[in-house]
């Protein structure tokens, strides 16, 4: 039996996280979640150590304004070592340059308030065919 695609989900806003969480995991997914991004990052470092190297999950659906580290911040550092797993990055204060610069680094920005199902066929989609594991 093949395991569920496993997703990190980083969201410092309580009821929102948890919004994101219950829709994945109704999805059937593996889902982690974390409060920041300093416990994103504690939680990636931890989990690459455990793989040797290779990041174990599948996709990060992260909020761009977080305490400690910023979901920018992380998907930058993610690319700057040419990791390719797929980021969905979500906002409340998109603007014209963030949205640019996200699509740069190869994420989706979502816009605060979204349809929760419109961010559960961008996580079907981008993890469509994904057989990878993070690089």
């Amino acid at each position: 039996m093949q395991k569920p695609p496993r997703i990190l989900v980083a969201e410092d806003d309580v009821d929102m996280r948890r919004l994101v969480v219950e829709a994945l995991l109704k999805d059937g997914y593996d889902v982690t979640a974390v409060p920041d991004g300093g416990r994103l990052l504690v939680t990636l470092a931890h989990e690459i150590v455990d793989v040797g190297g290779a990041c174990p999950a599948n996709l990060l659906v992260s909020d761009v304004r977080m305490p400690i580290c910023t979901g920018m911040q992380i998907l930058e550092q993610l690319r700057a070592s040419h990791w390719t797993i797929p980021v969905i990055l979500m906002t409340a204060f998109g603007d014209a340059a963030t949205r640019e610069h996200a699509r740069g680094l190869g994420a989706l920005l979502f816009d605060k308030p979204f349809e929760l199902n419109d961010l559960r066929a961008a996580v079907a989609l981008l993890l469509q065919g994904d057989d990878r594991r993070g690089r």
